[in-house]
């Protein structure tokens, strides 16, 4: 009798397999089983991959609704106002700074110009800069600093105007400080952020490997910056790529 239970059991441990684990595995294959195991660490490489391979930036929703760049009309280096209207039908990228920031902002403008550079002849891209030091940063200082930095895109536009419109603009429409700082360097403080807009109007963000949006490009990292493994080094080469897709 125990022999023909043990040959019982396995006819059933053979018809289980010869069913059920062709479908295990197409299931694994297919993506089923581990879609929503966010901390498995083959799926956190998938992801990655795919996102490398040009899966679509996301869009900032706030309360389930896309969030858009905020509306500004400044004056820009060449003393012509200008407007996010201006920027309709663009990709563009968002900066604060101001001239004589003796710290990141020079990088920052370094980094940008690396940018303008791939994006030279592209009339559907452009650069809004925003200076957080409007009373010093007028359109004739603007000038003098965009021609010394070689800034020549056309679409790039320093802008200066109404301080706390300006600061509004950086903390209200963007999420991004900016403001005076008697013991920062230069008397400002701000963060050293970019931020990417499509040519809708809409803010775009990627997502890590666990699907939270990273809204922000760290600007202020050098190119060629060699760092310690766990850091995050520059952004640049994945802005880049990114403003592709838009476009």
């Amino acid at each position: 009798m125990k022999n023909y239970s043990y040959i019982g059991i396995s006819l059933v441990i053979l018809v289980f397999g010869i069913i059920f684990i062709p479908k295990i595995i197409d299931r694994i294959e297919e993506g089923t089983v581990v879609s929503n195991d966010r901390l498995n660490t083959n799926n956190q490489a998938t992801s990655k991959s795919d996102k490398e391979s040009g899966e679509p930036l996301s869009y900032l929703e706030i309360d389930g609704e896309k969030k858009r760049a905020p509306q500004f009309s400044f004056v820009n280096q060449d003393g012509d106002t200008i407007s996010n209207e201006d920027y309709k039908g663009k990709v563009y990228v968002v900066e604060f700074f101001f001239t004589t920031c003796p710290s990141i902002c020079p990088i920052m403008t370094s980094n940008l110009v690396e940018v303008q550079k791939e994006f030279i002849d592209e009339d559907d891209f452009g650069i809004a800069s925003f200076s957080i030091d409007p009373y010093h940063d007028t359109p004739e200082v603007l000038k003098e600093y965009a021609e010394n930095h070689k800034i020549t895109h056309p679409n790039w536009n320093l802008m200066t105007g109404d301080r706390d419109s300006i600061y509004k603009v950086a903390h209200k429409g963007f999420g991004i400080y900016a403001g005076e700082n008697a013991q920062a360097p230069g008397g400002f403080a701000h963060q050293g952020f970019f931020a990417l807009i499509d040519k809708e109007g809409y803010i775009r963000s990627r997502k890590d490997q666990y699907g939270n949006p990273i809204i922000y490009y760290k600007g202020s990292v050098p190119l060629n910056t060699s760092v310690a493994e766990g850091e995050e080094g520059p952004q640049i080469d994945i802005l880049i790529k990114d403003i592709k897709k838009l476009l």
